[in-house]
């Protein structure tokens, strides 16, 4: 399988910082790095709606993202608690 490029929007940035428990940012780093490796992980989802977004769970945070298979990248949009991220 082809290696992906994992490229992170800046406010999705900005909500992995605001994240209060180190331990917790640091799995959602390492969870979104392996994105890069495999983007269609065993656990991830399609989200219902017209644009091709998936998610993927890290404990009670969701990673929200889009595939490019043409261009071999990974866009983060979104990261967020799960009572928050789908709204």
């Amino acid at each position: 399988m082809a290696s992906y490029s994992v490229l992170i929007k800046r406010s999705a940035a900005k909500e992995i910082e605001a994240v209060d428990q180190k331990k917790d940012r640091a799995r959602l780093v390492e969870r979104i790095r392996s994105l890069g490796a495999d983007p269609r992980v065993p656990g991830c989802e399609k989200l219902a709606g017209p644009d091709d977004l998936y998610r993927v769970r890290v404990g009670p945070y969701r990673i929200v993202y889009a595939i490019d298979d043409k261009a071999a990248e990974v866009h983060v949009v979104k990261v967020g608690h799960r009572r928050d991220v789908y709204r």
